[in-house]
């Protein structure tokens, strides 16, 4: 998984009606774009994550896939 700053990492919901969240890639603390990764949530708060296998990077110019 790489990233770049302004990057989406959406972390899929894993319980039924339980939605995406999507936070915006502020920071890379990796190598080569690799985790860990500052990110900023919608409301503002920030966090320091390692993205798992429940994580998928949405990059600037790649459109959300249908589902």
């Amino acid at each position: 998984m790489r990233a770049t700053v302004g990057d989406q990492l959406v972390q899929h919901g894993r319980v039924v009606g339980q939605h995406d969240q999507v936070s915006e890639v502020v920071e890379v603390m990796g190598t080569e774009g690799n985790p860990p990764y500052r990110v900023r949530f919608p409301d503002g708060h920030e966090a320091v994550m390692a993205p798992g296998p429940d994580c998928e990077i949405r990059h600037r110019n790649q459109e959300p896939q249908a589902q």
